[in-house]
């Protein structure tokens, strides 16, 4: 009977630390699955506000605050826009000068826990930039999928798809560079963000099928007049743009690829998000394991999207070493076995997404990768 006890005992411990083990892999996971869009990733530190003055801002001393460039920051009920770090100014051990140039909304006072976002801009194209837009809806099939167009007078349209922690407001970074060169833009929300269905689960699938919503996106410009489409994609909008292009009814009216901080390695991302919860090491596995049992996401499939066999037209790949939640490896492979059709533009010190962000010359990037493509 004492056998029978303690027999049942370690297996009613077993039973625990395995659902234990389970419900650690699934919150783990939800790190990269439910990342909610427009909030912050969880590798993004919260920097305290210490003060401003005319045209600065001091900021708590980070990595991040230290990142070359310009930003959106963001808190709660706030929104500005900051520059590069101040040469010029005092700074202490523990605090960061950056130039203040605008704040768009609500208030900064010391003491306010903010983020840096590579979102610059809030609001639509209209109210942002002063650009004409329509507010349109892209039949998705899981229902209206809305969208910004901003007209343009040439026959190529470029679509744009905003990756993790972003909305469709990241894409008006590079609008007015693309409009001044009277491209028509489609800025697509997809299933999960505001105003758009959600997933059948609730739950990102890391572009594995949100790509038939950009999908949808190409049937839509070219049932309205585009001859051709860029598909132009941050993160896992990059995925989406890399399956689009391979797998589309309509891939032969795709005649090139802007990846920007690319995820093709989603085992890699989720483990960087993951751990960025501080999620003990012994459970990462567990949480790509969660993920793949919640999603049907499978390592070979996603890797097919960056199969370079897969590619047949001309790719802009922008990325970076210091990207901590896309590995940049990946991209680089790429690049080195495909360089018939990818031109890597490398990006140091940029965080994911960011890219733009930190590299002075990125539009000169796109204007020469784009011009044979017009």
């Amino acid at each position: 009977m004492r056998t029978v006890k303690a027999t049942a005992a370690a297996v009613s411990v077993a039973l625990a630390a395995g659902a234990a083990s389970v419900a650690a892999g699934r919150f783990a996971s939800d790190a990269a699955l439910k990342a909610p869009p427009g909030r912050p990733l969880p590798t993004e530190p919260r920097l305290t506000v210490h003060s401003t003055a005319a045209g600065r801002i001091t900021l708590t001393r980070d990595l991040a605050s230290l990142r070359p460039g310009r930003y959106g920051l963001t808190g709660d009920g706030s929104h500005a826009v900051v520059g590069p770090v101040l040469d010029d100014a005092h700074h202490s051990a523990d605090t960061v000068v950056r130039r203040l140039e605008r704040v768009t909304h609500g208030t900064l006072e010391p003491g306010d826990k903010a983020w840096l976002t590579p979102n610059l801009h809030i609001g639509n194209p209209s109210s942002a930039l002063g650009l004409d837009h329509a507010d349109v809806d892209v039949p998705g099939e899981l229902g209206p999928l809305p969208a910004w167009f901003v007209p343009g007078t040439r026959d190529t349209w470029v679509i744009t798809a905003h990756g993790l922690g972003t909305t469709r407001e990241h894409p008006m970074n590079v609008m007015e560079f693309l409009h001044r060169n009277q491209l028509p833009v489609l800025d697509l929300a997809y299933r999960g963000d505001l105003g758009a269905p959600r997933s059948p689960d609730g739950l990102s699938h890391l572009g594995e099928t949100e790509w038939r919503d950009l999908d949808a996106a190409v049937r839509y410009a070219v049932r309205y007049g585009a001859d051709q489409v860029v598909l132009y994609g941050w993160s896992i909008g990059a995925t989406m743009a890399l399956r689009t292009a391979a797998h589309s009814a309509l891939r032969e009216r795709v005649s090139g690829l802007i990846l920007d901080s690319p995820v093709l390695d989603w085992g890699a991302t989720l483990r960087a998000l993951a751990s960025a919860r501080h999620t003990p090491s012994a459970l990462l596995p567990l949480a790509v394991r969660a993920a793949q049992g919640r999603t049907g996401l499978h390592g070979d499939r996603i890797q097919e999207a960056a199969d370079p066999g897969q590619l047949k037209v001309p790719t802009l790949i922008v990325h970076g070493p210091d990207d901590t939640i896309a590995p940049w490896g990946p991209s680089r492979r790429l690049a080195e076995r495909r360089p018939d059709l990818v031109t890597l533009h490398t990006v140091p010190n940029a965080s994911h997404g960011a890219m733009w962000n930190a590299a002075p010359n990125y539009e000169e990037a796109l204007r020469r990768f784009l011009t044979p493509l017009m």
